[in-house]
């Protein structure tokens, strides 16, 4: 048992299981899976009934979920690589992955490249856990898997595009010699240091003229289709899991070119307007996959760029500039353990990593040895070189070492590409156990020890925080004429108009706003602007972005503070110059609110939102003391705005998915309900006293009902009280009737939540879902209530009420409202009649949108109109105990729901919601299919999380399609027969 070997006789190396119960059910799926083995399991069992094998399942089994369900779905492979040991079985599946057949369909290359993957992560986590592979042989490993990985996905698609008629190979048995195509890797996989569950940054680049196109005209448009396919290749989650997660974001501006980018454009690119960020990137390169002559030639023709002849200290201000945006929006401030990004972190990998990639920038460029992709190698380099002390190279080697063993023990536990080191203690003390700690403590202390030497070394490095780097050449806004070099300047940082944008700073410089009235605001800003010109040249539409900045300028009372903030926060001005690109309705917000950005600084900004409890107590503790009812109702807008601010923001830059942001904003909506409603009561109370016994709740219809809010969302209310019989009027000096207390009650409340100040509104308030209509009272009490959806509620508006909940006022009427709308929603009904009146509402609801924009993923065909109809369809039929929730919560609790149609609905459901918060977040109302093109279209593909427009436009209408499947099988197809079975006509 050659893996056993590395152990004590005993195990005893290997860190014990942190969750008891998490083992036994791993132990019991592992004694099933060799039960039905039968003898063929003989040699497994041998080995696990060891005390060294035993220790080994034992390791897996109570720590990582992930893990463990490898195990057992491996315990073949597992069990030769026991017997074997790591370096021979990772050979063969390096061999296995490699293998090239030329008619290889898709499908069984996709499933080979899962099924090896899953087995090198098992085997990279055993052989690392049993103490037979290092730190960096597990990183290599997983980085030559991954080259491999990409080699036989490019072998398949090269193929393919020999067998179309596209490409003549000059080898067909080996398509990517001379193929003109090639891959750097890049980050961690450049530098052959994956982590467990990294995913792989990669540039795609092709040289026209070397490639053997039957049509060179069309290589960008070949290749192009090549990159989107090998991301799917790579990327897809399929039922065998997935291969690696790809980001192609490093290839040059991102946001404007095509996955694959011809040599010539991207060098072009680096020689005119690369930075310094992607001089670091670069020192990371290598070409791995395709034509690697051709890639190690264009690395060749980059030397310049990447390693200058002259010292330049300038790439040192500008790489901390990095650093710093980092700190401001990612994952810095204090050091504390408990949710510590470890990565991005204060004291963290990527500090290890800007110590020496600032070093190499600047001396690299003469001393050719320091030239290191890998991390370690860098650092040993610079040491020898008498660039940094051999003794800090010696410690943040053993610190980086640390900290990647950490990440990888971390990862492995659920493979999630995580950086966070648990938030709660139990998870803490997991990870402690699973690294071989006794305890919580004795690791936090370890970690804790680790990130202040880092940032020691990190700060010692950087003592003078030096001013940012601007763009090369001349910005100059003196004078009345444009200065034509600043003018080139502006052109390569990305604007179209540069004349335009010259007019507008000189503008600020003249002091013609508010803002740039002060001195010492002109000072500032004239420091500023180079780099303000920078980040907003680096938007998808730079000019649009400068005006809204501009825009956003005159509404400010005073720039000194801001441009304060600016200047010593560059990742705050990189948020706004992005907000200013590509999210107008936060532009809007943020030019009407300049005061936002307060909560942008805040370290809480970036982390995700907390729950319906965390955030009622934020609200509480900032309406502390507050007795004045104005001031209360001001707090209330400042806080919600800044709240959804914060959630656009977060959807803005893919920290949070549509789905969660709905669930997010209704939250936020019900926590200003809870604050605001009492205070309206007591306010009131002033005037007119209360009602002695009475109470008045509010119940929330529609998309806070359900949790699924945009940024967009109004508020569907029913406003009902209740009181006893003995009531008459309330004790106030202008006393009420209880009818017309709570009416005029309900509308000072709704008073309070539409009316402007100079805060803001809070919401539109839509109250037509109320009994009778616009007809009806404000508030009703709940016998009226009660009766009138027992007796008088239509079809549509018991659909209405399953996202019916109540959400603020007097508790203890909540439960009669949650009895009658349970009484209403789970009464007996004529099934023929229900579908009938179903999709006759359905009918209706289109004749309101007879030609439905594309994007208009509410009314279009299979929308989520249909989608809702069938889930509120089945709901009222067969009347299951479901608790108000999000339709895509309702799919998966139905029982009489399809599993297929759980599955695709549920799929069609979170993609349409998802892209629908985005398109809240970019546009007013559903945009017109011409608007989205170009930055937009680009913005939103991006914002969703897919490979390009066209593949989300592609994956919206196949979502679609199912939904209207569905619709018209469970919903369109009952109603017809049910109208037909009703005239004595024979059913089609």
């Amino acid at each position: 048992m050659r893996l056993l070997s590395h152990l004590s006789p005993d195990g005893g190396a290997l860190p014990r299981p942190a969750d008891p119960k998490r083992l036994a059910i791993g132990l019991s799926a592992w004694d099933e899976a060799l039960g039905e083995a039968g003898e063929a399991a003989a040699g497994a069992r041998r080995w696990s009934t060891t005390p060294a094998g035993a220790a080994l399942l034992a390791a897996i089994f109570g720590n990582s979920p992930f893990l463990s369900g490898a195990a057992v779905a491996e315990w073949q492979f597992l069990t030769r690589l026991v017997e074997h040991g790591a370096d021979p079985l990772f050979g063969d599946i390096l061999a296995t992955t490699l293998a090239y057949n030329r008619g290889e369909n898709r499908a069984d290359l996709m499933r080979r490249l899962r099924v090896a993957k899953r087995r090198t992560a098992l085997l990279a986590a055993v052989a690392e856990l049993a103490g037979a592979w290092p730190l960096e042989r597990q990183m290599a490993a997983l980085s030559q898997f991954a080259e491999a990985a990409l080699k036989a996905a490019l072998r398949n698609l090269l193929a393919e595009a020999e067998r179309d008629g596209a490409m003549t190979p000059a080898d067909p048995d080996d398509p990517e010699r001379g193929c003109g195509f090639f891959i750097l890797a890049m980050g961690k996989l450049g530098a052959g240091e994956l982590n467990y569950s990294s995913d792989i940054d990669l540039i795609l680049l092709f040289d026209p003229a070397r490639t053997p196109l039957v049509n060179r005209d069309g290589a960008q448009s070949l290749f192009s289709r090549l990159a989107r396919e090998l991301v799917r290749i790579v990327d897809e989650r399929t039922g065998d899991g997935y291969v690696f997660r790809t980001d192609l974001r490093l290839r040059p501006d991102p946001r404007s070119t095509p996955l694959a980018m011809s040599v010539a454009a991207a060098m072009a690119y680096y020689e005119s307007v690369g930075q310094n960020w992607e001089r670091a990137a670069m020192i990371k390169a290598r070409a791995v996959v395709g034509d690697i002559p051709a890639g190690e030639r264009f690395l060749a023709d980059l030397t310049p760029f990447i390693w200058r002849k002259s010292l330049d200290f300038a790439a040192l201000a500008d790489i901390h500039s990095i650093k710093r945006q980092i700190d401001a929006h990612r994952g810095g401030g204090r050091i504390a353990i408990e949710g510590h990004d470890i990565k991005l972190g204060r004291g963290g990998i990527r500090e290890v990593e800007f110590f020496a990639q600032t070093q190499q920038l600047i001396w690299g460029g003469r001393i050719r040895e320091l030239r290191q992709r890998e991390t370690v190698p860098a650092l040993a380099a610079l040491a020898a070189a008498g660039r940094i002390d051999a003794r800090a190279a010696e410690t943040l080697t053993a610190d980086y070492r640390f900290l990647r063993r950490v990440e990888h023990r971390l990862q492995m536990i659920e493979d999630a590409q995580t950086h966070r080191i648990p938030t709660d203690r139990d998870g803490l003390a997991h990870l402690a156990a699973f690294l071989g700690y006794d305890g919580a403590d004795a690791f936090a202390a370890a970690l804790r020890e680790t990130l202040v030497s880092v940032e020691r070394h990190y700060a010692d490095l950087f003592e003078e925080s030096p001013s940012l780097a601007g763009p090369s050449g001349n910005l100059v806004f003196t004078g009345a004429d444009d200065d034509p070099e600043t003018l080139a300047t502006l052109t390569r940082l990305g604007f179209a108009d540069p004349h335009a944008v010259a007019a507008t700073v000189r503008d600020w410089h003249h002091g013609r706003m508010r803002a740039t009235r002060s001195e010492r605001a002109r000072e500032i800003l004239t420091e500023l602007i180079p780099e303000l010109l920078r980040i907003i040249g680096a938007t998808g539409d730079p000019d649009l972005a400068l005006a809204r900045f501009d825009r956003f300028l005159s509404r400010l009372p005073a720039g000194v503070q801001l441009f304060s903030l600016f200047k010593q926060n560059p990742g705050l001005l990189t948020l706004v110059a992005d907000v200013m690109a590509e999210a107008p309705r936060l532009a809007e917000e943020l030019a009407q609110r300049p005061a936002l950005l307060d909560a942008v600084l805040t370290t809480a900004f970036a982390e995700p939102l907390p729950n319906r409890a965390g955030l009622a107590a934020d609200l509480a503790a900032m309406l502390a003391g507050t007795r004045d009812f104005e001031a209360t109702l001001d707090i209330l807008r400042r806080w919600a705005n800044e709240r959804k601010f914060q959630v656009g923001v977060q959807l803005l830059r893919r920290d949070l998915g549509g789905e969660r942001a709905g669930t997010v904003l209704a939250d936020i909506a019900e926590t200003v309900l809870g604050a605001l409603t009492p205070a309206v009561e007591a306010d009131f109370a002033r005037q007119h006293g209360r009602i002695a016994g009475g109470g008045f709740a509010v119940i929330a219809m529609g998309r806070l009902g359900s949790r699924e809010m945009s940024l967009t969302s109004d508020l569907d209310l029913i406003l009902v009280y209740d009181v006893p019989d003995a009531a008459e009027m309330s004790d106030g000096p202008r006393p009420l009737a209880p009818s017309t207390y709570y009416g005029r009650l309900g509308q000072r409340l709704i008073g309070a939540v539409t009316a402007p100040t100079a805060e803001g509104r809070l919401y539109e308030v839509d109250m037509r879902l109320r009994p009778s209509g616009e007809s009806g009272p404000i508030a009703t009490s709940i016998e009226a209530f009660a009766h009138y959806q027992r007796d008088e509620a239509w079809t549509w508006e018991h659909m209405a009420l399953t996202r019916a909940r109540p959400v603020a006022g007097d508790a203890e009427i909540f439960g009669a409202v949650a009895d009658t709308i349970a009484g209403a929603l789970q009464r007996p009904r004529d099934r023929r009649a229900l579908v009938a009146d179903v999709a006759s509402m359905r009918r209706r609801v289109a004749e309101q949108h007879p030609r439905p924009s594309p994007w208009d993923l509410r009314s279009r065909r299979g929308g989520l109109v249909d989608i809702e109809f069938i889930v509120q369809y089945l709901i009222l039929r067969d009347a299951p105990q479901i608790a108000p929730c999000g339709i895509a919560a309702a799919i998966e609790t139905l029982p009489s729901l399809p599993p297929r149609a759980v599955q695709e609905l549920g799929v069609a459901v979170r993609l349409l919601r998802h892209v629908q918060a985005l398109l809240a977040l970019l546009f007013d109302g559903p945009p017109d299919p011409k608007a989205l093109t170009g930055m937009h279209a680009a913005t939103l593909a991006r914002c969703a999380g897919a490979v390009d427009f066209p593949r989300l436009d592609a994956e919206i209408s196949q979502a679609c399609a199912r939904g209207r499947e569905w619709y018209d099988r469970l919903v369109a197809r009952p109603a017809r027969r049910a109208a037909q079975s009703a005239t004595g006509e024979a059913p089609r």
